[in-house]
């Protein structure tokens, strides 16, 4: 199955592809965005979902977004005629890693989307590049919340624990690295759980709807795995920690 429809069939009930519920998704954006009145850049941004609230509450923005997903750029494109934006957001089907600007951005996203970059630091260092003096950088990624034990680690499919640090060590690569965390949020149990659930039932559902559909049997397979994985593995293990970082330099 399109690793990319997969993706976007499982993130299609909840507001955003990470583990964050709707009323933080937006007290984290109302204050990265708080007293920004210029440009918004959304690395790896899918359907745009972030960028379309920003532009819907904030209408003197402008926003650019980054994402190797057609389909989801044509759907984030539809959203935003829909609500009267799309003057005001550009949607580029491009690798982030390849993507130019002409001007720095005041607020740089990449939520869920640093393995795009190969880590946190990697983004970071990315999200640098596109910055403006000042600027701001909100980042979400995955930590350890406890030592992965062996079932943990076969529910998430790698091989050890090297992918993430526990939270201590995350905020200190970081604070090393010349960022300074200006807020934080770490994902409840709750917002995990809604998350999975969601990405699971879709997924399942969508094949119970689709059995014509090629796809539909490895979809099946894939939401009770994972289902398996996150329940029986890396449940109350692998946190998800949201950053609002500025640089100290």
């Amino acid at each position: 199955m399109d690793r990319q429809l997969r993706g976007r069939i499982a993130h299609s009930d909840h507001p955003i592809a990470a583990p964050l519920s709707d009323r933080n998704v937006q007290r984290l954006l109302d204050r990265a965005l708080r007293g920004r009145t210029g440009r918004v850049l959304d690395l790896g941004c899918g359907e745009a979902a972030w960028l379309l609230r920003a532009l819907a509450a904030h209408p003197e923005l402008e926003a650019v977004g980054v994402d190797l997903d057609e389909a989801a750029l044509t759907l984030g494109r539809e959203r935003a005629e829909a609500l009267g934006v799309a003057r005001r957001i550009g949607l580029h089907h491009q690798d982030a890693k390849e993507f130019k600007a002409h001007q720095p951005f005041d607020v740089v996203l990449t939520v869920g989307a640093t393995h795009a970059y190969g880590g946190l630091l990697p983004t970071l260092a990315a999200a640098r590049e596109h910055l403006a003096p000042g600027g701001l950088v909100l980042i979400g990624d995955c930590f350890w919340q406890q030592e992965p034990d062996a079932a943990a680690l076969a529910g998430l499919g790698v091989p050890n624990a090297d992918d993430h640090a526990d939270l201590t060590g995350t905020i200190r690569l970081v604070t090393e690295a010349g960022w300074v965390p200006v807020l934080g949020h770490i994902s409840t149990s709750e917002e995990w759980d809604d998350y999975e659930w969601a990405w699971t039932g879709s997924l399942a559902e969508w094949a119970l709807d689709h059995p014509e559909h090629p796809d539909s049997a490895e979809a099946a397979t894939i939401a009770a795995e994972h289902r398996l994985g996150w329940l029986g593995g890396y449940r109350g293990t692998l946190g998800f920690l949201t950053l609002l970082l500025r640089r100290a330099d």
